[in-house]
């Protein structure tokens, strides 16, 4: 391998012819410093090494004259060869004293590094955000400048990050490059995989700062902290309700749309929610996920386990505004109040005599049709 590269870079020659200006600059000169300066006859950038100068340039007339020999693949500098070949070789030279980990590449070992120090070198002009890595700022300053050049040739979708683009289009090719070695779950996203896995492993690194709760995705930490602010981010354009998760936005969207893009398998009954398909999916297997820590009874949903809950514990959230009483369970609550809302349309019509409910009008009207 190093012979190839060696013979790669002695068989290098150009025939283009690059203007080269040594230059000593008058501090220099009055140190008694004689030191050259290579300039870039195309772009003017000046290099205190000639070595430099050539692996720049090279970015101009975009030559790749070194290439690996186990799969052809071409680089225009010797460093990145040598770091491609480590992927053949798996070898991972750069070992951090911290925690172990290796990496195959310095770069990649010193955007590591900082993740033990939390050093944020690069800073933004604009808005002064902090970031580890370079490219994350220029990432983050195209937000400032609303600037998108990268473009989904499927939908015509633009993002402001190449990587973004990458990932967006596996939703057009249901890619799933990034699969669980524990139970083979594929994920589009690396980061899901990696949230995902703290499912086996029951991780969780996030933590709230209000009441201690424990989360395994930092977005899920995000999502609870509202609950505490009570602040209500997204809001819905056609009727101003706002939600505190851009999630229940979109299934609140549906409410207007009337679309149901959710529909079940088996009975191909449509949902507006995902989370509604899932609860009705349950019906079919008759599965219950759900178990009451008290008793052991199972739910087939966790709406239902809450409510039963509180017969345990005695809880009551819920109160009639009519009359005060109070009420384990909304669905109880709801049909408590038909007694105050239909006091007097639910009487017989015969007789006079009076119901809470439809359903004992009806089977008390029978015994008229008996007589």
């Amino acid at each position: 391998m190093e012979d190839s590269i060696e013979s790669s870079e002695k068989d290098l020659t150009s025939d283009v012819c690059v203007k080269v200006s040594y230059i000593a600059t008058d501090m220099q000169a009055l140190n008694g410093i004689d030191t050259k300066f290579f300039t870039c006859g195309i772009c003017t950038k000046e290099f205190s090494q000639k070595v430099n100068l050539d692996r720049h340039y090279r970015t101009h007339t975009n030559e790749k004259p070194f290439s690996c020999d186990l799969c052809g693949k071409e680089f225009s500098d010797k460093s990145c060869l040598k770091r491609h070949y480590r992927t053949h070789t798996n070898e991972k030279p750069f070992s951090c004293d911290t925690c172990g980990k290796k990496f195959s590449d310095k770069n990649r070992f010193n955007v590591h590094l900082r993740t033990h120090t939390n050093e944020k070198s690069f800073s933004c002009d604009v808005c002064q955000a902090q970031f580890s890595q370079k490219h994350h700022l220029y990432r983050h300053f195209r937000t400032h400048q609303n600037v998108k050049p990268f473009s989904c040739d499927a939908c015509g979708k633009e993002f402001s990050d190449k990587s973004h683009l990458k990932v967006h289009f596996r939703v057009h090719t249901n890619e799933k490059p990034f699969s669980c070695d524990t139970c083979g779950k594929e994920f589009s996203i690396k980061s899901h995989l990696k949230v995902h896995f703290r499912t086996h492993t029951n991780e969780k690194p996030f933590s709230c700062d209000t009441c201690g709760k424990e989360f395994s995705d930092k977005s899920n930490l995000n999502r609870h902290s509202r609950s505490h602010t009570n602040e209500k981010p997204f809001s819905c354009d056609t009727c101003g309700k706002e939600f505190s998760n851009k999630s229940h936005l979109k299934e609140h969207i549906h409410t207007h749309t009337n679309e149901k893009p959710f529909s079940c398998d088996t009975c191909g009954k449509k949902f507006s929610t995902k989370t509604h398909l899932n609860r009705h999916f349950l019906t079919h297997t008759n599965e219950k996920p759900f178990s009451c820590d008290t008793c052991g009874k199972d739910f087939s949903n966790k709406s239902n386990l809450k409510a039963h809950f509180s017969t345990h514990s005695n809880e009551k959230p819920f109160s009639c505004v009519t009359c005060g009483k109070e009420f384990s369970r909304k669905n109880n609550l709801n049909r408590h109040f038909l007694t105050h809302a239909n006091e007097e349309s639910l009487s017989c019509d015969i007789c006079n005599k009076e119901f809470s409910y439809k359903k004992n009008l009806n089977k008390h009207y029978r015994t008229h049709t008996m007589e």
